[in-house]
């Protein structure tokens, strides 16, 4: 189960994911920075963040971290999709999502990245 909810979460990051370098790319997690040093001091040179695919015990999280550095993003969240929030960047499915809400990441995704380029950060 576990494995076809990653494989799912994992096309969330498809059109992006050539902008990125990627981090991690195993069955159980998936990670992409930025393909530059992080322009801020407490990354000490390390590229920044953007987002990963964990699978857990009972559940399997997306993280999304540009949605803690640019809070406007959390406005075109729908009520469905916020459900699934735990915190301020990471979304939880224990079943596989439903394709409307892996959709709704795609895009979410793709604005995340468009607003960190236009500030310089990846």
């Amino acid at each position: 189960m576990s494995a076809a909810v990653f494989a799912s979460l994992k096309a969330v990051f498809s059109r992006v994911a050539k902008h990125l370098a990627l981090k991690t790319d195993t069955q159980t997690e998936y990670a992409l920075v930025g393909k530059s040093p992080s322009p801020f001091p407490q990354h000490r040179g390390h590229p920044i963040d953007f987002g990963s695919i964990r699978v857990g015990k009972s559940y399997v999280s997306l993280h999304l971290m540009p949605l803690y550095m640019c809070p406007e993003l959390n406005q075109s969240i729908s009520p469905g999709l916020k459900k699934r929030m735990q915190g301020k960047t990471c979304f939880n499915f224990k079943g596989d999502p439903d394709p409307e809400l892996v959709a709704e990441l795609k895009r979410l995704a793709e604005d995340a990245y468009k607003q960190w380029s236009k500030r310089n950060w990846i």
